[in-house]
């Protein structure tokens, strides 16, 4: 009798701890797994009541669930699992009311992000699943717009275009950013990044597979302590379609990833001009480690969007094949904002199609100017035990004549089958210690 209580009251206790249990399988709250409905307000719903609750995991079995926007809170985790994707609809529609986000350094009111958070903590995106962002319509309206507005001028290329300037004042944007940006603001039409949290704390993504982003792919802003592990990015050449690109953050951490994307693999950034400059958000205490790189314009990128500065940055253990450049520090006139104490060490790099290693300050044809806060810095970049095969240029540094490149030392490279030579203009402190062009050593000019 009591081996029967013991066991009632044991069932009893696993039912309770079942009911009350953080962990809501979608398909069984009644998500749609077959890609033709949209899951969106039930999956909002969900994440709304877990967080009411303290917080819990939306779990993915096998399916494909198509959704609009996920806006996620505090202490809440989606998890998908292997066979599972979570596919965004390619309707724009699916994106509005417009919400507070950043593009391209310039916070806006635009399209929300696919996965989207503002002041939460305690984010987590993992699992052995895909996430799937259907971009290729957002590609297509993209260049479509641009190619209306260099033929026709400023106009009203499509609907969200009137809805753009109802909600933003496009002369005040203007004028907290110091560079030309009046094509793109008369474009009104700013795709909206895959994953974009802003002034988050603790924001862990890991395992999953992402594909197909209209934008920028894993956009965090403003946020600290930042875990990136373990993903896979895919996106097919498509414009500006960048990989993980954190923006002015705090204590990130890359490591374990494979990235071919459009554009930039890695990109650090911290916004643009003076905008950026007067928030006042450095990106800072960066690692990226282990990462395979394929197609893109750069392996790991710096800029140009830098303004409120980029630095304590480590890149180690990478691999670069076939993108356009290696490692690449870029900026312009007007920016302002200093990149500085950056370690890059145990790289390889093969089928670069342009520089290996790029620094500039000249990204953009910008006037020049005497020295003042928009001016650009770059100072303390350590590189060493780095080799490189099949490249077009080595080495080329471009600094600005009123703000020389400074302090950038190369040790142990061994470049070969580079088809250019070095090039070095505005710098000064450039040291070479064992560094190897198709088999002559390189000596630093006098400086």
């Amino acid at each position: 009798m009591h081996k029967i209580l013991f066991v009632l009251f044991t069932f009893l206790q696993l039912s309770s701890f079942s009911a009350n249990a953080k962990l809501v399988d979608m398909k069984k709250a009644g998500a749609n797994s077959s890609g033709t409905k949209l899951n969106t307000i039930l999956i909002n719903k969900t994440i709304d009541k877990l967080n009411a609750k303290g917080g819990g995991t939306l779990y993915f079995p096998a399916g494909t669930y198509l959704t609009g926007a996920i806006k996620l809170k505090s202490n809440i985790t989606i998890d998908l699992e292997a066979g599972a994707t979570l596919l965004f609809s390619d309707n724009f529609d699916d994106y509005l009311p417009f919400v507070e986000m950043r593009h391209e350094g310039i916070m806006m009111k635009s399209f929300s992000p696919l996965i989207y958070a503002v002041d939460a903590e305690n984010i987590t995106i993992k699992g052995e699943g895909t996430i799937n962002g259907q971009g290729k319509k957002w590609w297509d309206e993209f260049m479509r717009v641009i190619i209306d507005v260099k033929k026709n001028g400023k106009k009203d290329i499509n609907k969200y275009q009137p809805m753009w300037d109802e909600v933003n004042n496009a002369n005040a944007i203007a004028a907290d950013i110091n560079e030309d940006y009046s094509e793109a603001l008369e474009r009104r039409f700013f795709r909206p990044p895959f994953i974009q949290p802003i002034r988050c704390k603790n924001v862990r993504i890991e395992g999953i597979k992402i594909i197909n982003s209209p934008f920028w792919t894993v956009n965090p802003e403003f946020c600290e302590n930042v875990t990136i592990d373990g993903i896979t990015i895919n996106n097919p050449l498509s414009p500006n379609t960048d990989g993980i690109n954190p923006e002015s953050c705090r204590y990130v951490h890359i490591t374990n990833c494979h990235i071919s994307v459009g554009d930039d693999c890695i990109t650090l950034k911290s916004g643009r001009d003076k905008q950026a400059r007067d928030l006042g958000w450095a990106n800072e205490n960066i690692t990226i480690t282990n990462c395979t790189m394929l197609a893109g314009h750069g392996g790991v990128v710096i800029g140009s969007e830098m303004s409120a500065g980029v630095k304590k940055v480590v890149i180690s253990n990478c691999v670069f094949d076939g993108t356009d450049r290696g490692i690449r520090i870029k900026s312009t006139r007007g920016r302002g904002g200093v990149v500085e104490d950056i370690q890059v060490s145990n790289i390889v790099m093969r089928n670069i199609q342009r520089e290996a290693f790029m620094l500039n300050l000249k990204y953009s044809k910008m006037p020049e100017e005497p020295l003042s806060e928009r001016t650009p810095i770059f100072r303390n970049i350590n590189i060493s035990n780095v080799t490189a095969n099949d490249v077009n240029t080595p080495i080329k540094i471009i600094g600005l004549e009123e703000s020389p490149i400074t302090d950038v030392t190369f040790t142990n490279v061994n470049i070969t089958n580079a088809k250019n030579p070095t090039s070095m203009t505005n710098c000064e402190n450039i040291k070479f210690k064992e560094v190897y062009v198709n088999g002559e050593k390189l000596i630093a000019p006098e400086q």
